[in-house]
């Protein structure tokens, strides 16, 4: 026997078209936290870079101090502990972090050490270092003459103070030692009266409406510059 065929209700089951759920393996979170951190690495790389490099920077440096007997002292080297000191920086005298250095850098490993100055900074710090003790020398052999000819008062105390800052930094090189000597003449006669006097005066030469002769003027200009120029300040 032949059933009859009902439309509505011998029609298929529609297919179910529910999406299946999405599953989260753990290597996707990885890999997102991996690509959220990259950025940060990326800027981190070069503070450290340069965190390095501005804590490899030094200075060659002169210090100077003044003892409790009023002595003073000039050094490459650091003063004794507690002792305040005046430090004289050379400017550009830096130490820079070699290729090698940079390179461990970027791979996060310990850098090597930086170099030492270079012989050239050295030679500049040397250089400073004698100038400054030429000056001192010169003052206190300047002063130290003064004083001994009764031109003002003075005390033991001074001559001692005196005798061992010109002992401390004038130079052992006996030609040398003569050209600091020299010098100390020419700063004498460049603090005297009569330079002084030879400096106002052309002061007074110079004036618009002195009507100094170009001559005159030329040889008391010539007379300052020769003999009333302090060689050291």
């Amino acid at each position: 026997m032949i059933e009859d065929f009902d439309p509505r209700r011998d029609r298929p089951e529609p297919a179910d078209r529910t999406m299946p759920p999405m599953s989260m393996k753990p290597s996707s979170v990885e890999g997102a936290g991996k690509r959220a951190a990259s950025p940060l690495l990326r800027v981190a790389a070069p503070v450290l870079l340069l965190a390095l490099v501005a804590a490899t920077v030094a200075e060659a440096q002169v210090y100077r101090w003044v003892d409790d007997e009023g002595v003073t002292h000039l050094s490459s080297e650091k003063p004794p502990r507690g002792v305040q000191a005046e430090r004289l920086d050379i400017p550009g005298t830096t130490r820079r972090t070699t290729p090698t250095a940079t390179r461990t850098a970027s791979t996060g490993s310990v850098a090597a050490p930086a170099p030492a100055v270079s012989p050239a900074r050295q030679a500049e710090r040397e250089d400073l270092l004698g100038r400054l003790r030429t000056r001192e020398c010169v003052i206190a052999l300047e002063a130290l003459e003064r004083k001994t000819a009764g031109a003002e008062p003075t005390s033991a105390a001074d001559i001692k103070r005196l005798k061992q800052t010109a002992d401390l930094n004038c130079s052992d090189d006996p030609a040398r030692r003569r050209d600091q000597e020299e010098m100390a003449l020419q700063l004498r006669m460049a603090n005297s009266p009569a330079c002084d006097e030879a400096r106002d005066r052309l002061w007074t030469m110079l004036e618009p409406d002195s009507g100094t002769p170009r001559e005159q003027l030329r040889r008391q200009q010539a007379f300052v510059d020769g003999n009333c120029t302090p060689p050291v300040r």
